[in-house]
């Protein structure tokens, strides 16, 4: 479902429209003296806006198909360390090898090394006088998740030990994966770029301040209530066509 400000932006268009064509019908009564509001302008900026929408919703299902490609990828990832975890306890590596292990599959996944403290332990330590400080909870984005598998790779690599018969958890099968959620990553980052400018596009001809399609569709809007008067069947007209800005 389109969010409230997607389908907003489409609506401010589709009004700029509306005003466009009831100021071609007032003729040649309707002539301001600003350039951009006369209806040749309106119009224009209207076929503008219509192409930055277009141009959006073109890039805008390739980034998505790569969000959830990438998203599909990682999804495994956190058992699949807990296996991998249990795979090396279950051989005769050192218990500090294993604790580095523990280390970085608790990265992977994106777990505390010690439990967040609740309100109530954080308000006893604050009467005791103590600081509280806290480490963000985890190393949970992509990029970080990658580096720590990678860490993991590497590291079982040099244990001559943690030699699986399970496929999947082999030297081999993990770096296959790892490459491939590296690829899956970066065809998020690559669609992202052109995702960004089309978005800053939009923003622009839509949002821009006083040359926007917004600014410009209000002006227009004043100049049709100074020109027939506020109680006008022509502002009347126009006066309900909404115009409005979104975060962006």
């Amino acid at each position: 479902m389109a969010s409230t400000s997607e389908t907003g932006h489409s609506k401010n268009v589709a009004n700029m429209d509306v005003l466009a064509s009831f100021t071609l019908g007032y003729g040649p009564a309707y002539n301001p003296t600003k350039n951009s509001i006369k209806t040749d302008a309106l119009l224009g900026i209207s076929s503008s806006a219509k192409k930055a929408l277009a141009d959006l919703n073109l890039v805008l299902p390739v980034y998505s198909n790569a969000v959830a490609e990438r998203d599909v990828a990682f999804t495994p990832l956190s058992k699949l360390a807990t296996r991998i975890l249990n795979s090396l306890k279950a051989t005769d590596a050192s218990t500090q090898v294993i604790d580095n292990a523990k280390t970085l599959v608790r990265k992977i996944q994106g777990v505390r090394a010690t439990p967040k403290k609740t309100p109530e332990q954080k308000k006893a330590l604050e009467v005791a006088g103590k600081e509280v400080v806290e480490i963000s909870s985890s190393q949970v984005s992509f990029n970080s998740r990658m580096e720590s598998l990678d860490k993991l790779i590497k590291l079982l690599t040099n244990i001559p030990l943690y030699a699986p018969n399970e496929t999947e958890l082999t030297i081999g099968s993990l770096t296959t994966l790892y490459i491939n959620l590296r690829e899956k990553n970066s065809a998020v980052l690559s669609a992202a770029i052109p995702l960004s400018n089309a978005r800053l596009m939009r923003n622009n001809v839509l949002y821009k301040t006083d040359t926007g399609l917004v600014d410009t569709a209000m002006d227009a809007k004043f100049y049709i209530k100074s020109l027939f008067g506020a109680t006008s069947p022509e502002y009347k007209q126009v006066s309900k066509l909404e115009f409005r800005s979104y975060p962006v």
